[in-house]
């Protein structure tokens, strides 16, 4: 709805009427409230009485039965999964092992452009502005060989709007590496070479889009199984290799971050001195009381993905690095095998998976985990002075959730409501550095059809070049009796 609203000074746009919920440190809730734009950042937050006296505006966002928040931030997930998803997801090994031919020898630019329109397109739906993307995976395989796969990337996010934080360096030693451009001239890459297309990725696209895109640097994470099975030789150059990439997000000024993490793997980064609040440490399972300890003190980040199969075979002590004093964020670990970028869903889970674990339905509050999805995960990326909350001077990334839907009535208990029976779908508007990307639950700046038809053919592209028709069958064993667990995973 477009109106003049009268008042004193003059913003770009105002949103009034709604529960705002602006995640501030007094973690206000204002019951017919309003947020006030200008030129991309958030001017004013108040009630719609206070903000209409205050304010006037060309353009009215009436939010009337809606909440108001800033934007959910991603603190983890991969480019590149949106289109293989759940290929073979029940072949055993057979899931990783598409990943490490797509992201090496079966993808081309515009698998990379296809697959970020569509990934970026499922954040934007789902209400999250900002999302840390590494470009590959699990944790080994990046497509860091050329510049023009990770710019393919952050071309198709910069078409649909969101942020993103994309991660890109070297694979873990040894090298070279084989890669190819889908299927054709295929090339041997050093660590050199990949360090160089990071180099590259960064003084070209960082800070792009008026600060929508973000670079990162990765280095896979040193494991004690690396350390066991690994040559001493490859092992030692992996140390090198993981320090000279964390010099260069150093000197750069980046956020560093690593996939995969687990016991141990803390105790030899620190040693490695990789660690410090400008590192984002994946997963983090199975953690001793030293370690925990080690993170606190080094202000080390924590991207916790509580529905990742990672935290099925091992626990993230969330609780405990919180009360120790650490950040930690809820992440999606996305999009595969078997979960969305939707982060009301991972909200939900991260709650039932440590009240299980501590037999406590009180242990992670709603509005803990809804900070941990906002202000914390923002404190997370390094971004907490720009995002993570509605307050006057930081960007204006905000979204709207519809309230007026069956499971999110009636209307009391907001945010009790928005985070134990919403969901992704419920998410109305996003707005992003004052820009309107998603209204009605529409995207404005891209297709959603055309992307999707994109994203359509070249999955197909990809399945026919590494020969994977097989990976999309039914199993024998999805219908009927369940399996027996495994020998390791039984308590």
């Amino acid at each position: 709805m477009s109106r003049t609203m009268t008042g004193g000074s003059v913003a770009d746009l105002i949103l009034t009427g709604g529960w705002v919920i602006p995640m501030d440190p007094a973690r206000q809730i204002i019951e017919n409230g309003a947020v006030a734009v200008r030129d991309g950042r958030v001017l004013a937050v108040g009630t719609a009485a206070d903000i209409a006296a205050a304010y006037r505006a060309e353009r009215i966002i009436d939010t009337t039965g809606k909440a108001v928040l800033p934007g959910f931030i991603d603190a983890h997930a991969h480019a590149g999964h949106g289109l293989i998803k759940t290929m073979a997801m029940d072949g055993g090994d057979r899931w990783e092992e598409i990943c490490g031919e797509v992201y090496t020898t079966g993808s081309t630019p515009e698998f990379w452009y296809a697959e970020a329109r569509l990934a970026a397109l499922e954040r934007l739906r789902f209400g999250v502005t900002t999302g840390v993307s590494l470009l590959g995976g699990g944790d080994t395989i990046l497509r860091s060989d050329d510049p023009v796969y990770g710019s393919a990337h952050i071309e198709g996010v910069l078409e649909v709007g969101t942020r993103s934080i994309v991660a890109v360096g070297p694979t873990r030693a040894p090298h070279p590496r084989l890669y190819a451009n889908g299927g054709q001239d295929p090339k041997s890459v050093d660590f050199a070479t990949q360090l160089t297309t990071s180099e590259t990725l960064l003084a070209r696209w960082h800070g792009a889009g008026d600060g929508r895109i973000r670079l990162a640097l990765i280095y896979p994470v040193l494991r004690d199984e690396h350390a066991d099975k690994m040559s001493a030789a490859d092992f030692a150059d992996a140390c090198t290799q993981a320090q000279r990439t964390r010099a260069l997000s150093r000197e750069a000024g980046v956020l560093f971050t690593q996939d995969g993490y687990t016991r141990g793997a803390v105790l030899r980064a620190e040693a490695l001195g990789l660690l410090g609040p400008d590192a984002l440490l994946s997963h983090a399972t199975n953690l001793t009381d030293e370690e925990i300890a080690i993170v606190a003190a080094t202000d080390s980040r924590i991207a916790h993905n509580p529905s990742a199969i990672a935290s099925i075979l091992g626990r993230c002590p969330a609780i405990e690095l919180m009360q120790a004093g650490a950040t930690v964020a809820i992440a999606s670990d996305a999009t595969a095998p078997d979960r969305s970028g939707d982060m009301f869903r991972h909200m939900q889970q991260a709650m039932h998976y440590h009240r299980r674990h501590f037999r406590d339905p009180l242990v992670l509050p709603q509005g803990k985990a809804l900070e941990m999805v906002t202000i914390d995960a923002a404190r997370a990326v390094g971004m907490e002075a720009e995002i993570g909350s509605l307050e006057p001077g930081k960007r204006a990334d905000i979204i709207t959730v519809n309230l007026d839907r069956p499971h999110l009535a009636p209307a009391n208990m907001v945010v009790h409501r928005l985070v134990c029976f919403a969901n992704g779908n419920d998410v109305d508007t996003v707005i992003v550095g004052g820009e309107l990307c998603l209204s009605g639950g529409k995207p404005l700046k891209v297709s959603e059809e055309a992307i999707i038809a994109d994203a359509n053919r070249e999955a197909e592209a990809m399945i026919d070049r590494i020969g994977a028709h097989a990976d999309l069958a039914l199993p024998a064993h999805f219908w009927g009796t369940p399996r027996p667990a495994m020998p390791e995973t039984v308590a």
